[in-house]
């Protein structure tokens, strides 16, 4: 009957237990501690007296792992699958914003080309009403060729805005 004074990783070696098993052990049996000049525990114990046998470790059922392994590569699949998804969804969305950014463009130029197209038929218009009332009307007759000019203006500009 030998008392040791020995720390839970020691004790944990002899009674071949982890340290944390030893320490759980000296608390259950109320053995006797103090501390060390270093500043770990000493557990006083008698191992001829302490008949522990360890427990063996608990290892998982197989049959409580196989649902749970089915369940696992079902969602693995899933995840694959929505993956495949999401890289096919960004290409559409990538292609759309693409054509999105050419339609804006096309349509600025539209605008553009329609405004221009309507302030010229807006002074052709004057002129030809400025002509009508008799504002510039001389000998030669370039009033009428003036006014034929303006209205083959007026047609080419409406040909442009209806493009």
């Amino acid at each position: 009957m030998s008392v040791e004074a020995l720390t839970y990783t020691a004790l944990g070696a002899r009674l071949t237990v982890s340290p944390e098993a030893a320490r759980s052990l000296a608390k259950r049996r109320r053995l006797p501690r103090s501390l060390s000049d270093d500043g770990k525990a000493l557990v006083s114990v008698d191992l001829a007296e302490i008949q522990h046998t360890p427990r063996p470790p608990r290892g998982r059922q197989a049959a409580m792992v196989a649902p749970f392994a089915a369940k696992i590569e079902a969602l693995k699949a899933e995840i694959v699958r929505l993956e495949a998804r999401a890289a096919d969804d960004r290409a559409d969305f990538e292609r759309e914003c693409e054509r999105s950014a050419r339609l804006t463009v096309e349509l600025l130029q539209a605008t553009a080309e329609t405004m221009a197209a309507k302030e010229v038929t807006a002074r052709l218009e004057d002129e030809v009403a400025a002509l009508r009332a008799g504002g510039s009307v001389d000998s030669h007759g370039q009033a009428a060729r003036r006014l034929g000019y303006l209205a083959a203006t007026i047609v080419e500009a409406d040909r442009k805005a209806c493009r």
